[in-house]
């Protein structure tokens, strides 16, 4: 192939695919972004050039020498984006747990790492030196999104993330320190040189990446950038700052974006969830792109340069030297032998390991060491064995060990009332986890006599994030009484839950044209097919409506059903097959056999008593016969 557009729209095609089918079908993404790689590289040979030689790296012939600066370019900004996620109130009770984890965790990790692959795998100890550093990480483009599969509890879940983050850089820079020793040794230099201007150029580095930090947080706060730049011109930075400590340094710059982003996370900006969300979509369609992309450049013949002695290099990096390290580091901790336990089994490597294995294999292979093209297929196998292996193992050893939630994903209502909490009630005895939440505590009071559990304080404030762990909903229902809070609501957890799984109370009813309602853009889905506002909603509970709950079956098919229901009534939810549908103006539910369905119906009239027959008597009817 020689067209690069086409190129380029089959890679995103491939990508964006695999990531809509692992949320589809709940699997983890880059299990099958690495399957479509192979099979558009090795298998089919879409991406092969018509006149290539057996042996030759299809997208590197593809891409030529924008190949390197392609990935490079993604691993600095998926790097920037992780960064941007550690916040240091995460930390509180952890702090030891995550310091352990770094050091001593790393150089741990990198020794026996190192001596893994030189003892089981084979290659030389340069070699097996560099690929120890490589394998330090643990990627946060794969950890992040299995913690949210898993609904793990906050703080291993945190511990997992910051590792994640902060050990991608680390391992880059030390394949860097071995790639300097084994290069720049050859020269002349001396081993102190070496060390001591990496040492140099690291701190460098990470100040560089502080000051363009406070740099960006300073000009967003003074307004100096307009709400539209500001992403692009982050982007811009970004890279600047990439590149800028490349020059001091190679491969530096994950070091210095790393800390941008963990310092433009704790400026507190106005705009920091936009910014976020902005560089996710970007992540996300980087790493779909780019890990296609690596894929689709092996070849058999690299692949068949390993041998079996690679699974038994697999089977000790899973089973001795990642269990060996956590346990070994987090001695003293304060962290439980349950919590030690999952993260010494979950370290998933991900774009970053394949990324950099690749750089530094090609230049090994460049300075005459033959076996760093051995280091892509075996980073690629790391990535592929630990990818599958903890993206389905992750779930039921937390769940076993009591680490995350067996509940089925429950429902967080915001704003108490009268109504909310009668729906609340009536959901708990459904079985289905719950909870109000509202800034009012008398307003909390119906819920709170009824034994559901609530939340007095503001589900938008940074604090409720530690009270409150939102990855036991699936479903947010905003029933408050303000519009605009309802709305904010809705747009501030829509990244977090999705705008689909969020439901707003209509609080205008069923005029859309009302040109002083909030915008739809701000809104969640309209709570109810008819929309009815929350007055209404109120109106009918002290009328008496109550909540109806119904299992359809073959005796008692749907049709029957809602002409029993009448014409005044409202389906709440749907129960399909275990999955909660609420009813929105948007989405109509259809019941069907099987399901349970959950309705909101009026109180039955009351039979007024007949009039008893008044008895008549022989003289009134003698009255009543004779003509007057």
């Amino acid at each position: 192939m020689d067209n690069l557009v086409l190129a380029f729209a089959i890679i995103g095609a491939l990508g964006i695919g695999a990531q809509w089918l692992a949320w589809r079908f709940n699997l983890p993404a880059i299990v099958l972004m690495a399957i479509a790689g192979l099979l558009a590289g090795p298998v089919f040979n879409i991406f092969a050039a018509p006149d290539a030689m057996p042996g030759d790296a299809p997208m590197e012939v593809l891409l030529g020498e924008f190949y390197r600066p392609i990935i490079a370019v993604a691993v600095a900004v998926i790097l920037f984006e992780g960064g941007l996620q550690l916040n240091f109130s995460e930390l509180r009770g952890l702090s030891r747990g995550v310091r352990r984890l770094v050091f001593p965790g790393v150089p741990i990790a990198w020794f026996l790492g190192a001596a893994a692959t030189y003892l089981i795998a084979g290659l030389s100890w340069q070699v097996s030196l560099l690929f120890g550093g490589i394998m330090v990480v643990t990627g946060p483009t794969v950890i992040i999104p299995l913690l949210r599969q898993s609904k793990l509890n906050p703080r291993p879940a945190t511990l997992l993330k910051w590792e994640g983050i902060i050990n991608d850089p680390l391992g880059a820079l030390l394949a860097v320190l071995v790639y300097e020793f084994l290069v720049i040794g050859e020269h002349g230099a001396t081993s102190i040189d070496i060390i001591s201007s990496l040492i140099l150029a690291s701190l460098l580095s990470a100040g560089l990446g502080y000051a363009f930090g406070r740099f960006v947080a300073a000009a967003f706060r003074r307004g100096w950038v307009p709400e539209y730049l500001k992403p692009p011109v982050l982007l811009a930075l970004v890279l600047i700052c990439f590149e800028v400590a490349n020059l001091l340094q190679e491969e530096a710059g994950l070091l210095s974006v790393t800390a941008m982003g963990i310092t433009l996370a704790n400026s507190k900006i106005a705009s920091i969830n936009d910014l976020r969300l902005f560089k996710e979509n970007i992540t996300i369609l980087l790493v779909s792109g780019v890990f296609v992309i690596l894929t689709a450049n092996l070849t058999w013949q690299s692949v068949g340069a390993l041998d079996w002695s690679i699974l038994w290099f697999l089977a000790a990096m899973l089973f001795i030297v990642r269990p060996l390290t956590v346990m070994i580091t987090t001695i003293g901790s304060g962290l439980p032998w349950k919590e030690r336990l999952l993260v010494g089994w979950i370290a998933p490597r991900g774009i970053v390991a394949v990324a950099v294995s690749s750089f530094f294999g090609a230049s090994l292979v460049d300075a005459g060491y033959i076996d760093g093209e051995k280091l892509m297929p075996l980073a690629f196998g790391m990535v592929f064995v630990t990818v599958v292996l903890h993206g389905f193992t992750i779930s039921p050893l937390a769940r076993a060990l009591g680490l995350a939630s067996r509940e089925r994903p429950g429902v967080l209502i915001v704003g108490a009332s009268p109504f909310s909490a009668s729906l609340a009630t009536k959901l708990k005895e459904m079985e289905i986890p719950v909870m109000v939440a509202d800034t009012s505590w008398r307003r909390l009071k119906p819920a709170r006599l009824t034994s559901v559990e609530t939340y007095y304080g503001e589900i938008l404030s940074e604090v409720t994030e530690h009270h409150v762990d939102l990855n036991r909903f699936g479903y947010l229902l905003a029933l408050g009484g303000n519009e605009s809070h309802n709305a904010l609501v809705a747009t501030d957890l829509a990244p977090e839950l999705g705008r689909s799984a969020i439901f707003q109370v209509n609080a205008r009813g069923k005029d859309e044209e009302d040109r002083k309602a909030l915008s739809y853009t701000l809104q969640g889905r309209t709570f109810l097919h008819s929309g009815a506002a929350l007055d209404e909603l109120l109106r009918r509970h002290y009328s008496g409506w109550t909540f109806q709950r119904t299992k359809l079956a073959e005796e008692y098919p749907p049709e029957q059903y809602k002409k029993d229901l009448g014409a005044e009534h409202e389906i709440i939810l749907i129960i399909r097959k275990g999955v909660i549908s609420f009813a929105s103006r948007e989405v109509p539910l259809k019941p069907e056999i099987g399901d349970t369905v959950l309705a909101y119906i009026p109180k039955p009239p009351e039979k007024k008593p007949e009039k008893p027959k008044s008895e008549t008597s022989e003289d009134e009817k003698r009255e009543k016969e004779e003509p007057v």
